[in-house]
């Protein structure tokens, strides 16, 4: 039997189906001119050999890598996992190829990492939360990417941000409380300090101060599961207890019902209503059945691939990046009411 070569060329291909180089690259080449018959000889050839067109060299040919880098931290929370997988089914979908770039870890290998993705020429790189360092969207930009920001502060010429408008949903949950009978309410955080968790707390005791009721804030560690439960210790054994806690996420929510209920031995919602935020899966199960606000992390993923292609098809045609003005979109979550509030 042939040992077939270690890595098949094109004009291997052109030889065994007895044809031009250029040939088998109009072949390969959606659009190109090629007749049925050269076009199934070449295909044949291809599959006898193991040939594979080299994407990333015939991009690089034309200054297009077709990868895109996904920035993130903390991708094994549900709601950045979900994200992850609207964002990579929506490359795929468009034909570009997917990088993860975990930057949990503070040290080298997140530098090294980036850089690994900058020597393959992304074209892109969407920054999926606010724990990044700014400098990080700096390096991507110095480097000519497209660019798009989720829930992030930096505006930078030519790119897309992405950010929630965190208002309604806080004047929502104050007026669902108050609905409900409450009148020590809490707001719990982590200490990640992102731009979208700050302004979920501020906009939060704006609601409950313009609707005459008295806040408080705690916060605690990262924004986790066990974060949640040690909130709740902190909060439910003061001398007076909150009647009503907003999470800044469902996952604090989650750890927070938890502890409250076991450690507490409190009902909910007859003895203290919560609300999260981000309507990760959990948070319908029936041992929580959470009223929160849903991100439409799904039209996210979905505009912010449709704004990558549309962009990089008009690029000869558009100013150069530093003349254009950063483009905002703001989008509304959704309330997803369900048990865990009293009259909700």
């Amino acid at each position: 039997m042939q040992q077939l070569k270690a890595v098949v060329s094109a004009q291997d291909v052109a030889d065994r189906a007895g044809v031009s180089r250029s040939a088998v690259s109009r072949t390969f080449t959606p659009g190109a001119s090629v007749s049925d018959a050269t076009r199934a000889r070449v295909m044949k050839a291809a599959e006898e050999l193991g040939y594979h067109v080299n994407h990333l060299a015939r991009g690089l040919v034309r200054n297009r890598s077709g990868i895109v880098c996904l920035i993130a931290s903390e991708v094994d929370t549900p709601y950045r996992a979900s994200l992850v997988r609207w964002m990579t089914q929506y490359l795929q979908e468009a034909g570009k190829v997917a990088m993860l770039i975990n930057t949990d870890r503070s040290d080298a290998s997140v530098s090294a990492a980036l850089q690994q993705a900058i020597n393959f020429r992304a074209d892109a790189s969407i920054i999926l939360s606010g724990m990044p360092d700014s400098a990080i969207t700096c390096l991507c930009y110095k480097h000519g990417q497209q660019l798009v920001l989720i829930n992030r502060d930096e505006s930078l010429p030519g790119t897309l941000n992405i950010s929630l408008d965190a208002r309604p949903s806080a004047e929502m949950a104050v007026k669902a409380f108050v609905r409900a009978g409450c009148s020590r309410i809490a707001f719990v955080n982590s200490l990640a300090g992102t731009s979208s968790l700050l302004k979920r707390e501020r906009d939060f005791l704006a609601a409950a101060e313009k609707a005459g009721v008295a806040a408080q804030v705690e916060r605690f560690g990262s924004t986790s599961y066990e974060s949640g439960q040690i909130l709740a210790q902190r909060l439910l054994t003061r001398d007076i207890r909150p009647d009503a806690v907003y999470c800044a996420t469902d996952l604090l929510a989650c750890g927070f019902m938890d502890e409250a209920r076991h450690r507490f031995a409190l009902r909910i919602p007859e003895d203290l209503c919560i609300i999260g935020h981000d309507n990760i899966p959990q948070s319908g199960w029936s041992s929580y059945n959470l009223t929160t606000f849903a991100q439409p992390v799904e039209q996210f993923a979905r505009d912010a691939i449709r704004w990558l292609v549309e962009t990089k098809a008009q690029q000869d045609t558009l100013r150069p990046k530093s003349e254009q003005q950063p483009e905002q979109r703001l989008y509304q979550p959704d309330v997803v009411w369900r048990s865990s509030v009293r009259g909700g």
